[in-house]
């Protein structure tokens, strides 16, 4: 019987060819039978594959063969069995699009001069000792935040991950450089280079949650700082940590509780927004906010 599994990795290494590594992967990925989207740079690798459970584990056996991945920290967590329609293997200047490829420095020790890395017990150490001079600052893009996020975080107005200079650098944020500012994101990729783009502006003491949501949700679930749903880059589109998790977003049409997005009707648009199954079933919201004025 078929046990769909995906996995969520990154390791910041210097990588002297990014080609042949991504060829290494393509061929690793296609005989292990898994699919999803793998980023090679310079920098290292972030990859997100699914398939079934013996076939990402022979993948994840053949990564660790390679010495500068042995000791990828690896997220598992149950899929669907389409959670990818194909596999991606990339070359890109770095491994998450902020737009600044030369502000970090990767050694075979990762990311040099970023925030200190918390476990999410940690994490409970420092805010109970902090209190409110703890800030949580997400780490993801503003529609993720939409349906889960860490307990009164601060939700920057992003809508693609290179937005997040032209944020720091609005100022907005600097009366916050004298607390203690945890980042966060999905797996903790983002937060490497964020905590990094945060330091060079000034924030004193700034944190990333090791392992991000995923595993802090894998220790606390919805018993802990975290609320609602985790957006997630596959078919699933979100997943909870519990049956008591309790959703954050809200239906565009009805207002109910719901963690489900759905693309826009508009051909032109297909933006993603919030409709509840009930509503999306009936067909009674197909369009976006942005779009519904158009076709009233």
């Amino acid at each position: 019987m078929s046990l769909p599994k995906i996995v969520l990795f990154y390791v910041f290494t210097p990588l002297p060819d990014p080609e042949a590594v991504r060829l290494w992967q393509l061929n690793l990925a296609r005989s292990s039978n898994v699919t999803g989207r793998i980023i090679v740079s310079a920098q290292g690798i972030n990859a997100t594959v699914g398939g079934d459970i013996q076939d990402v584990k022979r993948y994840v056996r053949g990564l660790r063969e390679y010495v500068p991945f042995k000791d990828a920290d690896v997220k598992w967590s149950d899929g669907r069995g389409d959670d990818f329609p194909r596999l991606s293997v990339k070359v890109r200047p770095e491994l998450v699009s902020f737009h600044a490829p030369d502000v970090i420095t990767v050694t075979e020790h990762g990311v040099q001069g970023g925030g200190t890395h918390l476990t999410p017990r940690e994490l409970h150490q420092l805010v109970d000792r902090g209190g409110e001079n703890v800030v949580f600052f997400d780490g993801r893009n503003e529609l993720e935040a939409r349906i889960g996020r860490f307990r009164d975080a601060v939700v920057p107005d992003t809508g693609t991950t290179r937005d997040f200079i032209r944020e720091l650098d609005s100022g907005k944020y600097d009366h916050l450089k004298d607390k203690h500012v945890v980042t966060y994101c999905t797996g903790g990729v983002r937060c490497e280079v964020l905590s990094v783009l945060l330091k060079n502006r000034g924030f004193r003491d700034v944190y990333q949650l090791d392992g991000g949501i995923v595993r802090y949700g894998e220790q606390y679930g919805d018993h802990g700082l975290w609320d609602g749903s985790l957006y997630v880059f596959d078919k699933r589109m979100h997943m909870e940590f519990s049956p008591d998790a309790r959703s954050l977003g809200r239906c565009e049409e009805c207002g109910t509780a719901t963690p489900t997005f759905v693309n826009c009707a508009e051909p032109t648009c297909r933006q993603l927004f919030l409709c509840c199954e009930d509503c999306t079933a009936s067909g009674a919201r197909v369009y976006c906010p942005d779009c519904v004025p158009a076709h009233a």
